[in-house]
């Protein structure tokens, strides 16, 4: 799959705070880009009747749709373990190695830069988000406070992705 299908390069992770505007992100999302479907605090069958309606929507505009949950099956799974396309998050180094000891076949590497999602968390910046992913031997997403203008600043990125990015009008190369 890999070869004839290169993993997408942007990214939109999904999240309960973005309410409706999930559906505008989904819309400016180029053709091919990723969908990480989490929306973890929804009760167990409303998430999985969203989860439909983004799986239509994606599968409508070509979009790559991972997802983890009881009774919820995308294109690929996020975290844990199992076959197929996987994605792990990492925050340093350590957890990095371990996502690919996994068999993951990209890795979200976070925070980048200061994010609204996770407001103590302490940002890796440009510098220290080099010196990590200079070392993977998958694919490394940025995530945490990303637009292009950022993922430009970031060394050694096959992609980003973002939550509130998408939600803003702007062209994913811009």
């Amino acid at each position: 799959m890999l070869r004839r299908h290169p993993l997408p390069r942007l990214w939109l992770m999904t999240d309960e705070r973005q309410g409706e505007d999930l559906w505008k992100a989904l819309e400016r999302l180029p053709r091919g880009s990723g969908v990480v479907f989490r929306h973890y605090g929804l009760a167990p069958g409303a998430r999985r009747k969203l989860f439909e309606r983004v799986q239509k929507f994606a599968k409508r505009r070509r979009l790559l749709l991972l997802a983890r949950g009881k009774g919820i099956r995308g294109d690929g799974a996020h975290g844990g373990r199992g076959r197929g396309l996987r994605s792990a998050s990492a925050h340093d180094l350590a957890e990095l190695k371990a996502a690919e000891r996994s068999g993951a076949s990209l890795v979200f590497l976070s925070p980048a830069f200061a994010t609204r999602s996770h407001p103590q968390a302490r940002a890796l910046g440009p510098v220290r988000f080099g010196l990590i992913a200079r070392q993977a031997r998958i694919p490394v997403i940025a995530l945490g406070g990303m637009d292009p203008r950022r993922a430009r600043r970031l060394p050694h990125i096959y992609g980003w992705a973002a939550i509130d990015a998408w939600a803003k009008r702007h062209r994913a190369g811009s």
